[in-house]
Order: structure tokens, then C-alpha cells, then sequence
């Protein structure tokens, strides 16, 4: 009996060994998972401050941010306040300009009407002048014409041209008959004919510009007097200005005017080169 006592005793030892280790090795494990869970909350810990830090220093950035906005938004109110102030004296000056301008306005109104009335006058008095010196106007175009036609054609025997007839008052006629334009004199000879643009006094350069479209005119759409013919151009009247004249030889255009009752060939400049088209 003794014996089996003796026996049972180390076994009972070994199992309290073997509990208590295995205590000790679950306290162990338990203590392990909470140091880990402590490393981690700590490293959250520590990154929650890290974010913390940066978000106090972008705020304090932000702050200074915000501060000198301010001192900006300050001095631009004093400025917009100076403005209002000036802009408010110069709106009452403009009230005091409109209101002048309005009293200007009303006078100016009254003398309108005024010299509207006048001017209904004026014009029945120019119809009137206008009659009576109509006929007189058309007379003296027609005689400068006349004059320089006759035998104008003898004023161009030192050029090879061959002139023999002149042609008075051709129409120019487009396809549909409407007529584009119309040639004062036709000088015609041989393989070349010249067309004459008239004038009682050749003072505006825009006389030379008319009678260079005129002769595009006559060279799409000749008359049957210069159909086919080489075509020349020519300016003539009672009276050149020098500048109409050098433009005119510019152009291409022979210049004639009337001396007395004569018509001379104004002499060329050097160089010159009749146009041709």
C-alpha cells in the first residue's frame, strides 16, 4: 500500500509541473498578443500625431494665408471707397453737364427748325436758278464737244494711228442691250480707234479713274465702230489741271485742250506709253 502511495506522488507532480507550464505559456502567448496590439496602437498613435503636426502647420500656412488676404481685402476697400467718392463728384458734374447739354439741346432744336424753314426757301430758289441756267450748262458742253471734234483726228498725224473719222455720242451696250456706258468721241482709222471722254474742265482726279473703268467697259463690249481695233484713250477738255493731267499721262491717256478755239495735243512727258486695250 505504502508502495503505490510512493508511486502516485511524483505522478501527481508532474501533472502540476506540466499545468503550471502551461499556464505559463498561455500568460506568455497572452502577454505577447498584447505587447503586439500595443506596438500597433502606438504606431497609430505616433502616425495620428505625425497628420495632426501637418495638419497644424498647413492651417497655421493657411492662417498667414487668410491674414494678408485680409490686409489686401483692407486696402482694396480704401481704394474702392476713394473710388466711390470720386466717381459720386464726378456723377454730380455729369448731372450738371447733362442738364446743360439738355438746355443746348432745346436751343439747338429751336434753330433746326429755324434753319430748316430757311433752307425750304433756299431750295425753291435753287430749283429756280438751277431752270434757267440748265440749258445754259448742257449749251456750253455741247460746245466744247463740238469744238474739239472737229477734225480732231488731224491731232494725232505724227502717230502711226491712221485717224480719219471721228464718231459722236456712241451708246455701250451690254448683252442684254442695257447700256453700261456711253463714248463722247470715237476717233476710228485703220486697225486702231480711240475713245475721247469730254469735259467742259478736267479738275478731279476722279474724272481719270471713271474714264479708266469706261474704257474696260468699251473693250468687253465695243460698239461696232471699234470692234476689233486696238483701243486708245483720251482725256479733253476746256480746261486740264496739272495734276488731272499727270495723272491722266500716267494712265496712258492722250491729254488735249481747248487754246482760243484750237484744240492742242498736250505734250507727253518722257517716257510716255500710250495704254492700250
Amino acid at each position: 500500500m505504502a508502495a503505490l502511495q510512493q508511486q502516485e506522488a511524483p505522478s501527481r507532480l508532474s501533472l502540476e509541473i506540466e499545468k503550471f507550464w502551461e499556464t505559463f505559456r498561455a500568460r506568455n502567448e497572452r502577454v505577447d498578443r498584447e505587447m503586439v496590439e500595443s506596438q500597433r496602437e502606438m504606431a497609430e498613435i505616433r502616425a495620428a500625431f505625425r497628420e495632426t503636426d501637418r495638419i497644424v502647420k498647413e492651417t497655421a500656412e493657411s492662417l498667414k494665408e487668410t491674414d494678408r488676404i485680409v490686409k489686401e481685402t483692407a486696402a482694396q476697400q480704401k481704394e474702392t471707397d476713394r473710388i466711390v467718392k470720386e466717381t459720386t463728384a464726378q456723377q454730380r458734374e455729369t448731372d450738371r453737364i447733362v442738364k446743360e447739354v439738355t438746355a443746348q439741346q432745346r436751343e439747338t432744336d429751336r434753330i433746326v427748325k429755324e434753319t430748316a424753314e430757311s433752307l425750304k426757301k433756299t431750295d425753291r430758289l435753287l430749283k429756280k436758278v438751277t431752270k434757267n441756267l440748265g440749258g445754259l450748262g448742257g449749251s456750253l458742253g455741247e460746245l466744247v464737244e463740238t469744238l474739239i471734234a472737229a477734225r480732231l483726228w488731224e491731232k494725232f498725224s505724227a502717230y502711226p494711228y491712221g485717224f480719219s473719222s471721228a464718231c459722236r455720242r456712241l451708246a455701250v451696250l451690254g448683252e442684254s442691250g442695257k447700256e453700261l456706258t456711253d463714248i463722247d468721241i470715237l476717233l476710228v482709222g485703220g486697225e486702231w480707234a480711240m475713245a475721247v471722254e469730254v469735259k467742259v474742265n478736267a479738275d478731279r482726279r476722279a474724272e481719270v479713274d471713271r474714264h479708266l473703268k469706261r474704257m474696260e467697259l468699251i473693250r468687253k463690249h465695243p460698239p461696232p465702230e471699234a470692234a476689233g481695233k486696238k483701243l486708245l484713250g483720251a482725256i479733253a477738255a476746256g480746261a486740264v489741271t496739272e495734276d488731272v493731267r499727270s495723272l491722266a499721262h500716267a494712265s496712258g491717256f492722250f491729254v488735249l485742250e481747248l487754246k482760243g478755239e484750237a484744240v492742242a495735243l498736250a505734250p507727253p512727258p518722257e517716257g510716255f506709253a500710250p495704254g492700250e486695250w
